[in-house]
């Protein structure tokens, strides 16, 4: 009788974990594998766009299930005692704007030593805007290919 009652209960739960959500674009990514299909936890076009956005800056760690993307410290030619360093974070498997955020961090040279300064503030609301700009063009043409 208990184990009746158990399956019951699972069984009732798992008609609970239904979910309402009808968007179907959800530009995802599979990977293959000897084994098997594994999918990426974000949405595919933000994650491209984001590499292709920092592509400029050496890459310290990308996390494509977690939807993380953490550049090195970067220095222009044009400005040596200045290094930026960003962070990607990706927060949803749809293509939304507020499913992006980034952090950029800054450090100005005096003498042999990085101190930490002040950024731009629109400097991450720029490269958000970049990142959404490709991700739509990718979107617009993976739908254009057929794919």
């Amino acid at each position: 009788m208990r184990i009746l009652t158990v399956v019951l209960c699972a069984l009732m739960l798992t008609a609970c974990g239904s979910s309402n959500d009808t968007y179907t674009d959800l530009g995802t990514t599979s990977i293959s594998s000897g084994s098997g299909h594994v999918t990426l936890g974000v949405n595919s076009y933000l994650w491209h766009a984001s590499l292709d956005t920092l592509a400029f800056m050496p890459l310290a760690s990308a996390d494509p299930f977690g939807g993380v993307i953490i550049t090195d410290w970067y220095s222009a030619q044009n400005a040596p005692n200045e290094r930026l360093k960003v962070t990607v974070y990706i927060l949803d498997r749809r293509l939304r704007a507020d499913g992006l955020k980034i952090a950029v961090f800054r450090q100005t040279k005096n003498g042999n030593v990085w101190a930490d300064a002040q950024v731009n503030p629109d400097m991450a609301t720029k490269l958000e805007d970049a990142v959404l700009a490709r991700a739509r063009e990718l979107r617009l043409a993976s739908e254009g290919s057929g794919s």
